[in-house]
């Protein structure tokens, strides 16, 4: 357990660096869909989303799990009953963050070869995946609980307001 802190330090900071490419990742998807017409300014942004998922996303996720993992191993009590369940529902979550990640891959292929048919207001909505899977995380750890309550809640939130975003007029349509 001595470099257990270090592990911890590592893996908040990696998990920062995820959530940033989770974060702006999708709202450059939205410029790239709602600047269509505009081939240099969407050669650029085409860069910047390769780099951002290649070079920053995916090395911190990795990173993330790596370091989540070996905290699992050195402290096997969290996936315990005693433990009260947070981390089991911290890594289901986690695990959503994953695969919201790898369907940003496959979203930034599409928009690569110009072969895509969501619009701006979907990665609008999409965009809230992250901050209501981060909150339902961040939750669990700091308080150490699993409350069905506080989950419920986030999620019903979230839903709100990502149908609110669905439902804005398309920024072409104005």
């Amino acid at each position: 357990m001595e470099y257990y802190s270090w592990i911890l330090t590592f893996h908040v900071m990696s998990f920062m660096s995820w959530m940033a490419m989770l974060f702006y990742l999708p709202r450059l998807y939205v410029y790239h869909v709602e600047q269509k017409n505009k081939k240099d300014y969407t050669d650029v942004v085409k860069i910047q989303e390769f780099k951002i998922y290649k070079y920053i996303g995916m090395p911190a996720m990795w990173a993330t799990i790596f370091s989540g993992a070996v905290m699992l191993y050195m402290n096997p009590y969290l996936l315990s009953a005693e433990a009260g369940g947070w981390m089991h529902a911290k890594l289901l979550f986690a695990f959503l963050l994953v695969i919201y990640s790898f369907s940003l891959e496959k979203y930034r292929k599409e928009l690569a070869v110009d072969n895509f048919t969501k619009s701006g207001n979907f990665f609008r909505a999409y965009n809230e995946v992250p901050t209501i899977l981060s909150l339902l995380i961040v939750g669990y750890v700091i308080t150490k609980t699993f409350s069905i309550l506080f989950t419920v809640i986030t999620l019903a939130l979230g839903a709100f307001i990502v149908y609110k975003v669905l439902k804005q007029t398309p920024k072409d349509a104005k």
